[in-house]
């Protein structure tokens, strides 16, 4: 058995043969995305396509709903909030039309995992959004996708046309009496749009702003009427659920977070793309994988859900990637959008770029939001640029305690966290940028970049 160093300066065993990591990986969702023409529905019938939704269809929509709700499947779009309640959530016999609406507005920094299961797989969103308006008692579902991503909405149409042409869309799917009609709409490219209240906004045809809550989405959302919000990935995990049974999906991950996911590895690591495991594996195990850090250089720090959650670093390879051990680590799991980076980083210069970003998606509404990560952007350029000075540093904190948890919706709580996390871990880099007056990361300037064979690789 041979020792690598790739990351953290830890010592770990080099994969071989049957019996190396690649064995944790759950493919469900991904099974089959490497096969020719994988987002076909004949491809799609051909690994047990749409036999979630007839067993689905042989029971009542509240036993579709309760059996949900017993698989334990969390929301995997961010907060992990149990899908089965929330469906739950939904009145009945009220005499309004529900509706279900899937959230494709994919734009956190680091994620990358809704995108390419619709590229490759749409019709397992297809599906688990039929059996969803069974369950919720709706004839009516959007689908609202990022607008950039043009080859993604054009096999979208295409798997919504192939289902209507199969029977398994409009009027009377399946011979069951339940008529279903959905609409893929794509968005002006806002992120703001990811958040549920500005996405009905939008899809209302209003500028994409944050609602004031209460009322809920389930009792006024869309047109005011009771709406279910939903990930990409949490639809799509709906069908493996009914298919193979609730209990073939609790025995994987952990008891508080049942299932599997997809985990987007990104960054300075040898082989990045989508991991899909059952939840509660560790970062060691999935670079493990990937054929760790590249060559040379070790992890400094990470972020275990895209860049709006706290970042982490290299004491937290360990921690098991599920929704209660990274909150007890100080994070959030979020979109599972874990974004790697070496010694050669400068986290300044990273969070800079990343408030740049929530400053510049901020819709305005909010006092907190809308000043605090201007001046958030201002103080971080100052300080990166060494113009900024020691008592810059609680002036960062204290703004971006202004703003967490006091802003509409999540984004400023986004924007807050990168500040938090990168002060309490590397508040000492913060200060040699003032008192070097300058980045020690620069090439120009620092022997950081010496005898590195690829100096250019820089955030």
């Amino acid at each position: 058995m041979t020792v690598s160093t790739d990351y953290g300066g830890t010592p770990r065993p080099e994969a071989g043969g049957g019996e190396g990591p690649e064995k944790l990986l759950a493919p469900v969702l991904s099974a089959f995305w490497d096969e020719p023409r994988s987002w076909t529905l004949e491809t799609y019938l051909r690994h047990d396509g749409y036999q979630g939704l007839r067993k689905a269809l042989a029971m009542s929509p509240d036993d579709v709903i309760a059996y949900v709700k017993d698989s334990g499947l969390r929301g995997r779009g961010g907060a992990g909030f149990p899908t089965g309640m929330k469906w739950q959530f939904i009145p009945q016999n009220d005499g309004k039309p529900h509706y279900l609406v899937v959230n494709a507005d994919e734009s956190e920094p680091g994620t990358c995992k809704d995108i390419p299961l619709l590229f490759a797989n749409p019709h397992s969103l297809v599906e688990g959004m039929i059996i969803a308006c069974y369950a919720i008692r709706s004839e009516r579902a959007f689908v609202y996708l990022r607008g950039e991503t043009v080859p993604v909405l054009r096999r979208l149409h295409e798997a919504v046309r192939e289902a209507y042409a199969a029977g398994y869309l409009g009027r009377n799917i399946l011979g069951s009496g339940i008529d279903l009609d959905i609409t893929v709409h794509a968005g002006a490219g806002a992120y703001i749009c990811g958040e549920e209240t500005a996405l009905l906004d939008s899809l209302e045809g209003r500028r994409g702003q944050p609602r004031l809550r209460p009322p809920f989405p389930a009792v006024a959302g869309l047109y005011a009427c009771p709406t279910v919000v939903n990930n990409v990935e949490s639809i799509a995990s709906v069908p493996a659920i009914l298919n193979r049974g609730k209990e073939w999906f609790r025995s994987m991950g952990s008891e508080k977070s049942p299932g599997f996911t997809l985990y987007s590895l990104s960054g300075h690591v040898v082989r990045p793309g989508q991991y899909e495991a059952p939840l509660g594996i560790t970062l060691r195990q999935l670079l493990d994988m990937s054929g760790g850090m590249r060559p040379g250089h070790r992890l400094k720090f990470w972020t275990p859900g895209g860049s709006s959650t706290p970042l982490l670093t290299d004491e937290h390879l360990d921690v098991p990637l599920d929704y209660e051990a990274v909150g007890a680590a100080g994070s959030m799991l979020g979109t599972k959008a874990l974004q790697c980076f070496d010694e050669t980083t400068c986290v300044v210069r990273a969070v800079t770029r990343w408030t740049e970003f929530y400053a510049h998606e901020s819709c305005g509404k909010c006092t907190p939001c809308r000043e605090g990560t201007y001046w958030l952007v201002q103080l971080l350029r100052d300080i990166e640029a060494g113009r900024g000075r020691l008592t810059d540093l609680d002036k960062l904190n204290d703004i971006a305690d202004n703003i967490n948890g006091k802003s509409f919706c999540a984004l400023g709580d986004g924007a807050a966290s990168p500040i938090f996390s990168s002060l309490k871990y590397f508040r000492a880099e913060y200060e040699q940028h003032v008192k070097g007056r300058g980045c020690p990361f620069d090439p120009a300037k620092s022997t950081v970049w010496a005898d590195q064979s690829h100096p250019e690789v820089h955030v």
